[in-house]
């Protein structure tokens, strides 16, 4: 295994002295943060829930509070604020050329009821509000943003030299990944390139994931899929079901396994598709268990078609749990 390297602390990166302030903003399933950077480094971040009642534009209005809350507790003027950089779950709908949201885990009028969100938005709106408030923004896959820092600051670059063909996965609230090949970053014609958490490969039917797919690796695994699917046995969420895997549970351990078996096919499939050299894994479900899961994950891969396989190494991501502000960072600085 290659080690990674070692984490920089985002709180010493700063913008040249003069620079106008940029603000960088991380969605997820779970919550929003954003943080502003200015020549004084990275600073006041703040963070709620994710808004996920009300009309669509909820979450777009909670956004630009969030960064005038942020601002003003860094002693700013929202105005000279130069530039938003947005990471965001997806997958995206592009409205007249603006990104909106998909997203399984914030609207619910994807699944419908039975995925249990106080909604039924097909999207959320996201860029065009932001870009009524604000002059420059840029909204990317949360997956290829914590790419593009894993391969500037992270593990996926040796020496300060950014792999040309390297993926990035989120184990976390949902299921990401972006993805590089031949030092491209790959986007698709919606920017949703990198949703392999919505591939299926398992015959598993008892999984609904918030995008209305039974059974696929995000219904299966992600982190709020765990307690719907084993609340019943005893594992209310994923905290629950690691504990008892580490206190000898044997069923919780089988559990886990065969989580690590539908992760392991994910990566396969990526490795194999798209002949990568290093993929680096983060997210709160694996980054709270990596010395556990990361042998497991690495064993799934082992000695598949060592042409593709071989090579490849799966690592832990280099900026640890901060890879989320990292990756609104690095889409601006």
């Amino acid at each position: 295994m290659t080690a990674t390297p070692t984490t920089p602390s985002i709180d010493d990166f700063k913008l040249p002295v003069g620079s106008a302030p940029l603000a960088c903003v991380d969605i997820g399933g779970t919550k929003v943060a954003v943080n502003i950077v200015d020549e004084r480094g990275v600073r006041a971040k703040v963070a709620e829930p994710t808004s996920t009642a009300g009309t669509n534009d909820a979450l777009a209005q909670q956004i630009i509070r969030l960064i005038g809350q942020s601002a003003a507790s860094a002693g700013l003027a929202v105005d000279t604020i130069a530039r938003v950089g947005v990471a965001s779950c997806g997958p995206f709908v592009l409205n007249q050329g603006l990104v909106e949201l998909a997203a399984p885990n914030i609207c619910g009028g994807l699944a419908g009821k039975a995925r249990g969100l106080p909604n039924d938005w097909q999207t959320a709106l996201l860029e065009a509000p932001l870009r009524a408030a604000f002059a420059n923004v840029r909204v990317e896959n949360d997956g290829i943003g914590a790419l593009e820092a894993e391969r500037r600051w992270g593990a996926l670059q040796t020496d300060g030299v950014p792999l040309a063909n390297c993926a990035y996965v989120t184990w976390s609230t949902g299921i990401g990944t972006g993805l590089c090949v031949d030092g491209h970053v790959l986007r698709g014609k919606n920017g949703n390139a990198g949703h392999a958490g919505h591939l299926f490969v398992s015959d598993n039917f008892d999984a609904l994931c918030g995008c209305g797919n039974v059974g696929d690796v995000e219904g299966l695994i992600a982190g709020n899929a765990l307690a719907r699917r084993f609340a019943s046995q005893g594992y209310p969420d994923a905290a629950a079901l690691f504990a008892a895997a580490y206190a000898g549970d044997t069923r919780a351990a089988g559990i886990i396994d065969e989580l690590c078996l539908v992760m392991g096919r994910m990566l396969y499939n990526l490795v194999a598709t798209l002949d990568l050299q290093r993929v680096s894994i983060g997210g709160s479900v694996y980054w709270h268990h990596r010395d556990y899961l990361l042998p497991k994950l690495q064993a799934v891969l082992r000695g598949k078609l060592p042409s593709l396989t071989d090579g490849c190494t799966i690592v832990s991501a280099g900026l640890g749990a901060r890879v989320g502000d990292y990756g609104a960072l690095a889409l601006v600085a």
